[in-house]
């Protein structure tokens, strides 16, 4: 890693030399982790990397990086299957002891090494994105409900030195005052400073921070390095695993933050925005009956009596009973408050086709939907008297005309018109919806909408299949627009029902609760669990969301009021 400095345009070559090395595009950010089998993790090892192992009549072969042991695992699989056959029935206490830490250690060897890649690229895209701050942007908070760009820079590499004191012998605490003011609200962690008070302290400087990002990942770097050889090694790596997830939910907070303390004055990397490729209207008819809510694996390598996913805090360790059926299963990441997969029952119901679009909001406001208390829930009614709400955040009323300002400035409104409306908190979908005659849909019927396929029968991993993100099905942060995209302008990611850009652009609010699902058990303390309360459910996915990060049974949760964040919203109704 350079040597950090103070200047932006030097933090920009620290940026784009750590994206050279590690960046999104070789391969993508949004490749997940699996972990499976031997067999299993060769192969897509080689396919995804374009390894001579995959298909040596390759003509563009990047420089084979990936250690021998990967390429091998293979045949040795093959090996070890053959070799049972043969001794199972004389030896099978010994050989299956044998063959399950064998298994266990190359997987450890193999996870280590994708573990390890996946945060070198998403520790680099952190700088990334915040390369074009000056130096004065770093330590402001423009808000109580916002956190300087300093601080997320400190506590996602305090996540990680926290994963260094417990597992690392010997691991000496980079400061003590550090651990206090990066620390966000782990009362498990010690004390810590008050979220409202992180812009108020100048110290430790931004040069001071980036050299305890510095010593962090060198140390990091150095301890996933050797983690194959432990025997907590499966629980060690789904502990950083947890950490990068917490990080990438740290680069879409900051997008947040940087939009409301910049704006159009930050020097985003913006790409030119798609068309819309078809006009999308009316509502989708959904049937009712059961439901399976929530996750249970991927679609990909999953057996149907399979648990769903190896929890943080007990990863399998060699020899374990179970460990070898744990190794031959691939799944992506999920949080605990996701899982686990219950049944529910629905009615018919109709769902939006599109986002409720910046055009169609207007109609409410111009209905005197902000004046007129009929609409409104008894506390966003308060809300709108309090705080004096006549339009969503980002909204400017200039020359008896609204405008719309983002990253690239600016807007009128007719610009605008077909992109999904964006900044608006729960009671104000709410009203829109009441004014509209219709009302929010429930976390369960916007995510059978979602993911459920008619044809199949079953659920899928995204709207458009289990295919990951791409380009041109999802509007998420690797598209680098910085904006909503115009309703339509992602046609390959329609779902089955006919809905468009359910992943992507804005989260979107539900009429459903917080709250822990039935059979509901806490996989790592104080992260989610501590929030059941007094919080609605969005799903879906923003702009500001990486492709990695994002699955249609992702719960994220802000309060009624909140609208800083990028949310959305579209509407339903009983069939």
């Amino acid at each position: 890693m350079r040597q950090v400095t103070l200047h932006a345009a030097d933090a920009r070559e620290q940026a784009k030399g750590q994206k050279a090395e590690g960046g999104r595009h070789e391969p993508e950010i949004n490749l997940r982790i699996r972990f499976a089998s031997p067999r299993r993790r060769a192969t897509n090892y080689c396919r995804h990397n374009h390894q001579k192992c995959a298909r040596p009549s390759d003509g563009l072969i990047p420089k084979l990086t990936f250690p021998a042991a990967a390429c091998f695992a293979l045949p040795l699989a093959i090996i070890f299957r053959a070799l049972r056959l043969f001794v199972l029935s004389f030896f099978p206490g010994l050989f299956l002891r044998t063959l399950m830490t064998s298994e266990s250690q190359v997987a450890a060897a193999i996870d280590t090494r994708s573990i390890a890649d996946l945060y070198q690229r998403v520790r680099a895209r952190t700088l990334e994105i915040v390369a074009p701050l000056e130096i004065e942007d770093y330590v402001v908070q423009t808000a109580e409900f916002m956190s300087p760009p300093r601080w997320h820079i400190g506590h996602t590499s305090w996540f990680f030195e926290t994963v260094l004191q417990k597992y690392q012998s010997g691991y000496k605490t980079y400061s003590q005052d550090f651990l206090f003011y990066f620390n966000s609200y782990y009362e498990g962690f010690g004390a810590r400073i008050e979220r409202s008070k992180r812009g108020t302290r100048s110290r430790p400087t931004v040069r001071e921070t980036l050299r305890y990002r510095k010593h962090v990942d060198e140390e990091m770097s150095q301890f996933i390095g050797s983690v194959s050889e432990r025997d907590d090694a499966e629980t060690i790596l789904a502990i950083v695993r947890l950490g990068l997830e917490h990080e990438m939910q740290h680069q879409e907070l900051l997008v947040y933050d940087i939009k409301h303390l910049l704006c159009d004055q930050f020097d985003a990397p913006i790409s030119p925005a798609p068309h819309s490729q078809e006009n999308v209207n009316g509502m989708a008819e959904v049937e009712g009956g059961l439901f399976e809510l929530g996750y249970a694996g991927t679609s990909a390598g999953k057996d149907a009596g399979d648990p769903p996913a190896l929890p943080p805090q007990h990863g399998c360790r060699a020899g374990d009973p179970g460990s070898m059926r744990a190794l031959q299963r691939a799944f992506h990441f999920a949080f605990d408050n996701e899982k686990p997969q219950h049944t529910v029952f629905l009615q018919d119901f109709l769902i939006d086709r599109a986002p409720v679009r910046n055009s169609e909001y207007l109609e409410f406001m111009k209905a005197g939907g902000y004046q007129d208390f009929r609409w409104w829930h008894s506390a966003g009614w308060e809300k709108v008297n309090q705080e004096q709400w006549q339009a969503p955040l980002y909204w400017e009323f200039h020359d008896r005309e609204w405008m719309i300002r983002d990253f690239a400035g600016l807007h009128p409104i007719e610009d605008k018109r077909n992109e999904p409306v964006s900044h608006v908190s729960f009671l104000e979908a709410s009203a829109y919806a009441k004014w509209a005659g219709k009302r929010l849909p429930t976390e369960a019927e916007w995510e059978k909408a979602a993911s459920f396929s008619p044809p199949l029968g079953s659920k899928q991993d995204f709207p458009w299949g289990d295919d990951e993100p791409g380009q041109t099905k999802a509007n998420l942060f690797e598209n680098q627009l910085w904006t909503v995209a115009p309703v339509g302008a992602f046609s390959e990611g329609c779902s089955s029902y006919g809905c468009h850009q359910m992943i992507g652009d804005v989260w979107e609010w539900t009429t459903s609760d917080y709250s822990p699902y039935p059979g509901f058990k806490s996989e790592f303390d104080e992260y989610n669990d501590k929030w059941f309360v007094g919080q609605k459910v969005l799903r879906g996915g923003s702009f500001a969301t990486p492709r990695a990060h994002i699955r249609s049974t992702y719960r994220n949760f802000f309060y009624p009021h909140e609208r800083w964040m990028i949310g959305g919203f579209r509407c339903a109704k009983d069939a």
